[in-house]
C-alpha cells in the first residue's frame, strides 16, 4: 500500500500524537499491509517506517514533493503492485483573500490537487481490479472555515477529483472515496488549538476533537474488501461538526 503524506509535522511536545498520515500507515501495517511511506520530508517518513518495522511490519520510504509533476508521475509508475493508495499530503498558505498571493494559491493547488491528479492519472491504468484509493480531504472542503481560501478551495476540488476517479475506476474494479476529517488532535491540530482556545467544546457537537487513529480506522475500512461496494463517497469524520 502507498501512503502519500505518511510523515508527521514536527512537534516540541514529547507526547505529541501522530498526524493522520502516520496513523493511517501504522494502522494499515497492523492489518497486514506492506506500506510505502512517501513524503516530502523523508526523515519524517522514515520515522513512520521505523514505527511500522518496530511492530514487526514491512515498510519502505520514498521522498516525493507533490509540487514536482515529474516526481508525481514517477511515483505513480511504481504502484502497479499495490492494492491501495492513500493521498494525504496537503499544505496551506495565505490568510483570507487579502492575505493570499497568487504564488500561495498556485503552490497550494500544486500540492493539494494537481499532485493528486497526476498520481491518479498515472496509477489508474496500473492498478489491479480490487484496488482502492482514499483521498484525505477536509471538512474545510465541504464548508468554508479554515480562513485559508486556497486550502478550502483545493480541498473542495479534491471532492470532484475523487468522484471522477471513482467513476473512471468503477469499470476497472477500482474504488475511490474521500475522507474529510474535522478537528483532529494532531501536531497541526494542536498548533491551531493554541489560536482557538476550547475549540473542541465550542465548535464540535461531540465536545471533543477526534484522533488520527479514528481517521485511520475509517480509511483502512474503505481500503478493505469490507467496503467493496462503496465508491465515490465523501465521509466526514468530524464529531458532528458539519451538522452545525
Amino acid at each position: 500500500m502507498l501512503v502519500v503524506g505518511a510523515g508527521t509535522r514536527p512537534s516540541s511536545e514529547p507526547d505529541a500524537p501522530p498526524g493522520n498520515g502516520r496513523a493511517i500507515a501504522v494502522e494499515a501495517a497492523r492489518q497486514g499491509a506492506a506500506v510505502v511511506c512517501a513524503d516530502v520530508d523523508d526523515k519524517s517518513a522514515a520515522e513512520t517506517a521505523e514505527w511500522i518495522t518496530r511492530e514487526g511490519g514491512r515498510a519502505e520510504v520514498v521522498a516525493v514533493d507533490l509540487a514536482d509533476g515529474d516526481a508525481c508521475e514517477a511515483l505513480a509508475g511504481r504502484v502497479g503492485a499495490v492494492d491501495g493508495i492513500v493521498l494525504n499530503a496537503a499544505i496551506g498558505a495565505g490568510l483570507a483573500l487579502a492575505g493570499t498571493g497568487a504564488d500561495d494559491w498556485d503552490r497550494v493547488f500544486a500540492v493539494n490537487l494537481r499532485g493528486h491528479f497526476l498520481i491518479c492519472k498515472g496509477a489508474l491504468p496500473l492498478l489491479q481490479a480490487g484496488a482502492s484509493i482514499v483521498f484525505i480531504g477536509s471538512v474545510a472542503g465541504l464548508r468554508p472555515g479554515s480562513l485559508i481560501p486556497a486550502y478550502d478551495a483545493s480541498k473542495a476540488g479534491l471532492v470532484g477529483l475523487a468522484k471522477h476517479v471513482a467513476l473512471e475506476g468503477a469499470g476497472l474494479g477500482i474504488r475511490a472515496n474521500l475522507v474529510a476529517p474535522g478537528l483532529i488532535d494532531t501536531p497541526l491540530g494542536r498548533d491551531a488549538a493554541k489560536l482557538w482556545e476550547h475549540r473542541d467544546r465550542v465548535m464540535i457537537p461531540m465536545g471533543r476533537q477526534g484522533t488520527a487513529w479514528e481517521v485511520a480506522s475509517v480509511v483502512t475500512f474503505l481500503l478493505s474488501a469490507e467496503a467493496g461496494y462503496v465508491t465515490g463517497q465523501v465521509l466526514a469524520v468530524d464529531g458532528g461538526l458539519t451538522l452545525l
